[in-house]
């Protein structure tokens, strides 16, 4: 049985077509909950089967729950997916928080069930640890329980191997199979079978059908010492019998390794000539492979990659962030502040672009006596390299000194809730958009990944009460702003100063000069994409999943020669689309550092519910909103500030069909501004002229 730790099972058995699970809950966890249930639930999709349990028994901390999964009620919905997970669901005011159930790694993948004559059902442990069910194909799965390596380089293995759901013909023998990164040559090495010993063995729940099971090899790894390029050998276990009779071959997943065992990374090290080789035997982080490697041993490399692993350790450790936090507290109460230096960050120091790019921009070239710094995410550090840019590393040691000293930050999304703003320091919100969809305070119900409603709203007015002023656009996004917001401090309503770019660049050269440097036909006209993204459709927090939903092909037929696609997805979503069969015709764009000159070269503008539209609209050039789920987002996502069904200042379409119709018709009888479109530009443009900037400046400096 193993220790007891929350939502993982302590054991897991299969009897009389019945899967047996005890979980340990922590009773602290359930404290909020109104109610709690277990769930089946099929990988990427909704359907889901609730499971009968309860307490079996209980400890000061811990509810011991019992769970039986039978074959009798559940095999259809277990055999309906490949992968089906185990998960527990916990309602907390009314909300549904989803976490899964851990395994303890035991060797759960062999309570195997053969449901046909070429298929079976097991459990096993995911990469992330999880449990899951798995409906697939007869294999052969082999693990091995211990690992050794002797003096003289002879590496002993003892493992344990079953044929899940194979038909096993006659003459069957067993052997290792060997491959290394260096080449392709594959080693075979003879296995001996075992009987398995029953005081090592006997309390696993399949012992007794697999003690006959076991087995031992010795693999010579002198051979394989190479003092070049480090060298990965793989292992597999290869079954050869007799069917029909021919000599049929089947291969076992790479061979999995016991981890819990403690001796793990196993390392030993080897005279080679004048060299030194050192092997190292451990478990894939992920998978828990087997993984062995070799190479020459170097104190000073191999004292580098310590020292740089347990830096990453403590880096990642939530004891480093709390040190960060009281640091960054302490700087900012008792460092000299800097009067002179100005903090930038654009969408959490991914880009050197909107708002914040504005301002740095007119602020270099009109106030030279200020220190201007970016903050840049470590990860994105491209965007601001051989820019003539000064910029810092988010969250480094030196950023924390800039960031407590400066005398300004100026930021287009939310920081970091944790970090506290020094009394010294203004703090400027440009935010990033003229509102469509509610926001924060006004959202009925958050679906996004990491919170729940009120914890999203919350968190929002704590960030949002650190402001000292906020950018708006236009008096409908201020009083927008203060509501949703929660705000009650000083609003800079001035447009925005991105915009002013498009006024100021708007002619036919610069769009020339943009199309040659992005390395598209100029005589052809470009359509840009730019959606937004769905907060209920994220692989997790922060990372947000996309589908094209138009057909490309068809676009291409349509307009394949005249015009190319350009796609502009949002900074939070995290897809790369496939383009290769359209290259020529669609441009992913996603990564270019700065939209607007996305704007100034697009001759028409494609989105949905995304901000964007209300700065092309400042370019007053045409616009389609495909808006294929806008009964979903409208009704259940997010809901409209204003009536955009019919106020929007373009044709509204759902198919691919009707997107070609529109553009068909703007190519034949041009583009002329509507009621719609005029009222739009009167509502929420009126302030753009190009000098958004010079107005933000002056107030915050001047």
């Amino acid at each position: 049985m193993t220790a007891l730790s929350n939502r993982k099972i302590m054991s897991l058995s299969f009897k009389d077509d019945v899967y047996i699970c005890d979980i340990a809950i922590k009773k602290s966890y359930l404290v909020e909950c109104s109610n709690y249930f277990f769930v089946l639930q099929h990988r990427n999709a909704e359907e889901e089967a609730k499971l009968p349990f309860f307490i079996r028994t209980e400890t000061t901390d811990f509810y011991i729950i019992h769970i039986e999964i039978s074959l009798i009620k559940f095999k259809d919905f277990l055999t309906g997916s490949d992968i089906t997970d185990f998960s527990i669901v916990r309602v907390i005011d009314n909300e549904e928080k989803r976490s899964r159930v851990r395994s303890n790694y035991d060797y759960i993948e062999f309570l195997k069930i053969p449901l046909t004559g070429t298929h079976v059902l097991y459990p096993a442990t995911t990469r992330k640890g999880n449990l899951s069910f798995y409906f697939r194909e007869a294999f052969l799965y082999s693990k091995f329980e211990e690992v050794e390596i002797t003096n003289d380089g002879i590496l002993n293995v003892f493992g344990v191997f079953q044929n899940i759901g194979l038909m096993v013909g006659k003459n069957a023998k067993y052997m290792l199979l060997i491959t290394s990164n260096i080449n392709n040559d594959e080693i075979y090495v003879p296995i001996k079978l075992t009987t398995l010993a029953e005081d090592k063995y006997g309390n696993y729940v399949w012992y007794s059908s697999l003690k006959q099971n076991g087995y031992y090899a010795q693999v010579n790894l002198k051979q394989y010492f190479s003092l070049g390029k480090m060298q990965y050998l793989k292992f597999h276990l290869l079954m050869e019998h007799e069917v029909n009779e021919e000599i049929m071959a089947v291969q076992s997943n790479r061979i999995k390794i016991n981890h819990l065992n403690k001796v793990y990374p196993l390392k030993r090290k080897f005279k080679c000539g004048r060299s030194v080789v050192q092997v190292i035997c451990k478990p894939t982080k992920k998978s828990k492979y087997f993984s062995l490697s070799m190479g020459e041993y170097r104190f000073f490399i191999s004292f580098l990659k310590r020292v740089k692993q347990k830096w990453i350790n403590i880096r990642r450790s939530g004891k480093l962030l709390q040190i960060y936090k009281s640091a960054f507290y302490v700087c900012g109460k008792v460092l000299p502040v800097d009067k002179n230096l100005v903090i930038f960050e654009s969408f959490h120091g991914k880009q050197f672009s909107d708002n914040p790019r504005a301002i740095y921009e007119y602020m270099r070239k009109h106030n030279r006596n200020l220190d201007l710094v970016w903050s840049a995410d470590r990860r994105h550090i491209n965007n601001f390299e051989n820019k003539d840019i000064k910029y810092v590393r988010r969250f480094s040691v030196k950023w924390l000194l800039q960031m407590a000293r400066a005398n300004y930050w100026i930021t287009n999304a939310r920081l970091p809730l944790w970090i506290p703003k020094p009394k010294h320091t203004i703090y400027l919100q440009t935010w990033h958009g003229t509102p469509l969809k509610r926001l924060a305070a006004d959202m009925e119900e958050v679906h996004m990944p990491g919170t729940n409603t009120s914890k999203y709203k919350e968190n929002f007015a704590r960030e949002a009460g650190k402001w000292d002023y906020l950018i708006s656009p236009n008096a409908y996004s201020t009083e927008i702003f203060k509501r949703a917001f929660c705000y009650n401090k000083e609003i800079i309503e001035s447009g925005y100063p991105r915009n002013d770019y498009l006024y100021n660049n708007n002619d036919l050269s610069e769009a020339a000069r943009l199309k040659k440097g992005l390395e598209i036909d100029e005589n052809k006209k470009v359509i840009l994409y730019a959606p937004t993204w769905r907060d209920n459709q994220f692989y997790r927090k922060g990372k947000y999943k996309f589908d094209l939903e138009f057909d490309l092909k068809k676009l291409k037929e349509a307009f394949g020669h005249t015009h190319v696609i350009v796609l502009r997805l949002h900074y939070l979503v995290s897809e790369q689309i496939d383009i290769n069969d359209y290259k020529g015709f669609v441009y992913d764009l996603s990564k270019h550092e700065d939209i607007r000159e996305l704007y100034l070269i697009s001759d028409l503008l494609i989105t949905d519910y995304s901000s964007v539209f209300f700065d092309y609209a400042n370019l007053k050039r045409p616009m389609l909103f495909f808006v294929y789920d806008i009964e979903e987002y409208r009704d259940t996502l997010r809901g409209f500030y204003f009536n955009f069904e019919e106020k929007a200042p373009g044709p509204l379409v759902k198919t691919t069909d009707e997107i070609i119709y529109e553009i068909q018709k703007l190519e034949q009888n041009g583009f002329n501004r509507n009621e719609n479109y005029q009222e739009f530009l009167e509502r929420f443009c009126y302030l753009e002229d190009g000098n958004a900037t010079k107005r933000v400046v002056q107030k915050l400096f001047e």
